[in-house]
């Protein structure tokens, strides 16, 4: 099996090596970026768990989050190339109304600031446990607090990368980690030799069993990433150039968000594998595997987890402050004073707050949970902006578009309200 492996890998590495990635970074831009930011400690935790907890059953859910993630970035990123603004920026500028304006941007703000920097808490810890169970022993204990030498790596690496404030090296970089991860996760998956006529069936055949609409949520939560939204819209004019270049960034989303979700059915399907109920986060997927399949297996998922964790510890800080940048008007890029100290904040509070204690995993799913409550409302100001001729023109939504967002607005509304009832105990659609 490793002699395989290893030829796999010289096949995927051997010259022109150089020439192919040129090719490859030539023609993949943000929807990469997109791709990096959902597939998180988040995902592999709320996907590791779905798996082993009801097997193939909820994958109707991933692909109903993928069709919806498709839909709502192709969205976004029309939005930011034919208007040149992003979605903060267009709430901003387009409601006429000043009370309506001040409340949608408090709204937009404080659910993208707040909500990234308990994100980032997730981002830093979920990818501090891939790397601790190669390296283990990493937490130091500062009088009463638990320090991970391994969490603040993470920080540090992010913020060189951002601090550096190079568009087109962060996007380099993610897309050889969202390409490792991929690897990572989708060979794992075919090592557990899943019985595939189930999984197409998990898939196509939608089904609910006890207890799993919470699960089912988290699932569309950890998918349909409502600050990913903002990023998309943000990050096609730092690649391309108006509208004329629409064309590349609709391939460049349907690809990255496509890829995303087969990872994302592929960690599904490694839970699945695990015969153990005992398995509580993401590393312990790994943990669990290696019974099975070797020592190979904990480091390849380990190292993915790692992956997943750094991607979305940059990415969800930059969201933030694009979204900052957008809502306040600030002038300047990437690079700006403003912008710096703002994803500065949202690092260092995540960093911050996976020191303060509690359960990672627990941490992972009310975020994926608050999330998904939170993507009815953003969902409704996208669908607004491009269906505005005086933003987009000729580029407005099609009738197919619309129906189709509203489709996935009123089911997102529907199973938050209906995981609302279950979590305050009352009765709801009954």
């Amino acid at each position: 099996m490793l002699e395989t492996v290893s030829l796999f890998l010289f096949i995927l590495v051997r010259p022109p090596i150089r020439t192919i990635l040129r090719k490859l970074f030539n023609h993949i831009g943000p929807g990469t970026l997109v791709a990096a930011a959902f597939i998180g400690p988040g995902t592999v935790t709320v996907c590791s768990l779905a798996g082993v907890e009801f097997g193939f059953t909820l994958l109707w859910a991933l692909l109903l989050s993928i069709v919806a993630t498709v839909v709502l970035q192709e969205m976004a990123a029309r939005l930011g190339l034919v208007s040149g603004k992003g979605l903060a920026e267009v709430v901003r500028v387009e409601i006429a109304n000043p009370f309506l304006r001040f409340v949608s941007l408090l709204l937009v703000v404080s659910a993208i600031l707040i909500g990234n920097a308990a994100y980032e808490a997730g981002n830093i810890t979920g990818g501090s446990l891939g790397l601790r169970t190669i390296i283990p022993n990493s937490v130091i204990e500062l009088g009463a607090l638990s320090v991970d030498t391994l969490s603040i790596l993470i920080a540090l690496l992010a913020f060189v990368l951002l601090f550096i404030g190079s568009y087109k090296l962060i996007e380099r970089i993610l897309v050889l980690l969202v390409l490792f991860m991929s690897i990572s996760f989708l060979l794992t998956a075919f090592l557990t030799q899943p019985d595939w006529a189930a999984v197409l069936s998990g898939l196509f055949v939608p089904s609910l069993p006890e207890k799993g609409l919470i699960t089912v949520l988290a699932l569309i939560g950890t998918t349909v990433v409502p600050y990913n939204l903002f990023l998309h819209a943000s990050l096609v004019r730092e690649k391309w150039e108006g509208e004329k270049q629409l064309r590349a960034a609709r391939r460049d989303t349907y690809v990255s968000v496509v890829l995303g979700g087969l990872v994302s059915v592929a960690i599904v399907i490694c839970g699945a594998a695990i015969e153990s109920s005992q398995i509580n986060s993401a590393a312990g997927l790994a943990l669990g595997l290696e019974p099975l399949y070797g020592r190979f297996s904990e480091v390849v998922i380990s190292l993915g987890l790692f992956a997943a964790g750094i991607t979305s510890a940059i990415t969800a800080p930059m969201a933030a402050a694009y979204v900052a940048q957008g809502c306040f008007g600030w002038n300047g890029g990437i690079r700006s004073r403003r912008f710096r100290m703002t994803w500065m904040l949202v690092l260092i509070l995540g960093l911050l707050s996976s020191f303060i204690g509690g359960s990672p995993i627990e941490i992972i799913r009310l975020a994926q949970f608050a999330n998904a409550l939170l993507l009815p409302i953003i969902a409704v100001f996208l669908l607004w902006a491009v269906n505005q001729k005086s933003i987009l023109g000729q580029r407005v939504n099609s009738r197919i578009n619309n129906l189709l967002a509203s489709l996935i607005v009123l089911i997102t509304f529907l199973l938050g309200l209906k995981s609302l009832s279950l979590l305050f105990n009352f009765d709801l659609f009954n």
